[in-house]
């Protein structure tokens, strides 16, 4: 397995920038953020160009290629999460109509995987949601196969404020929707971006996760989860996590890393681990953003050979 991580914490760098820094600090592998270059969403970690898609020719490709291999390093994802199902049609064809620029782009740069999202619209339950994941995903599975893409779909609940209450921006969230998903489309380049982080707060089992859906773990986020107990206490679980999950960089939450490693292992998963940086106490300056990436880097490197 190989260590890399994902350049959306580091906005204000380019991205030769965040590839002189993380291959001078012993990563091997970028996950390169693609949102739209206009920087409109708001979201925390959203909103992040390091590569424009919209104006992407063969020949950056090729430079970019040239750039991150002359220092060591390969491109494990792009990356683009945004809600792909939004309630608003003209914000989901916006969103979808980008997402398919980033397999164009993944294609160029001859890169295997796009992380995304499923997404959802949070008023509508899991069985209304998967209305219209059967009319929205096909076809972008279909798009990144004729692409040669994979799509690796995160876990994340999306649901951190009441704006996003009470079902989140992301229908993705457990190993039963996951079944689902695969069951509806069951093509090879649809999969997984798996981060334990997220199973932690929803008391789901990570390591089962990763025996139960081997075959389609294309890329691997490691991100770490606090369960704020006091939070927990009062504010309960009708709540979904609201004021009591707290993002933590790996070592600084409840994951058990050996033994989400060891199910990898186990599994014959040999890709990357993505340090996806989300941790409030190690923000506010670029200096700061490095260091966590670093306690992160030395949580996890240990077990990677």
């Amino acid at each position: 397995m190989k260590l890399g991580l994902l350049t959306a914490a580091l906005p204000q760098l380019s991205l030769q920038a965040c590839a002189d820094w993380a291959a001078a600090n012993g990563f091997s592998m970028i996950e390169i953020a693609c949102w739209p270059a206009g920087g409109s969403e708001e979201r925390r970690y959203a909103g992040v160009s390091h590569i424009d898609v919209d104006t992407l020719t063969d020949a950056q490709a090729h430079e970019i290629r040239q750039m991150l291999a002359s220092r060591g390093l390969s491109i494990s994802s792009l990356a683009y999460y945004p809600n792909n199902m939004h309630p608003d049609p003209d914000q989901r064809e916006y969103v979808n109509d980008h997402l398919r620029k980033v397999i164009v782009a993944a294609q160029r740069l001859g890169v295997e995987v796009v992380g995304t999202f499923v997404g959802r619209d949070p008023h509508k339950n899991v069985p209304d949601n998967f209305a219209t994941f059967r009319d929205i995903w096909p076809p972008l599975v279909k798009f990144a196969a004729e692409h040669n893409v994979k799509i690796a779909i995160e876990n994340c609940p999306m649901i951190f404020s009441y704006d996003e209450w009470p079902g989140g921006t992301n229908l993705a969230f457990s190993p039963a929707i996951w079944r689902e998903m695969f069951r509806l489309i069951p093509d090879e380049n649809f999969g997984l971006n798996l981060d334990p982080s997220h199973l932690v707060w929803q008391f789901i089992d990570y390591e089962r996760a990763v025996y139960d859906f081997r075959d389609r773990i294309f890329h691997v986020h490691a991100k770490d989860m606090e369960v704020n107990r006091d939070g927990l206490y009062q504010h309960g679980v009708m709540t979904t996590g609201i004021d009591w999950q707290v993002p933590r960089l790996p070592g600084l939450g409840e994951v058990r890393w050996d033994r989400f490693i060891s199910a990898l292992y186990a599994v014959g998963y040999d890709y990357v681990l993505s340090i996806e940086h989300e941790d409030r106490s190690f923000e506010g300056s670029e200096e700061l953003v490095k260091r966590g990436f670093l306690l992160a880097r030395n949580a996890i490197a240990p077990y990677l050979v």
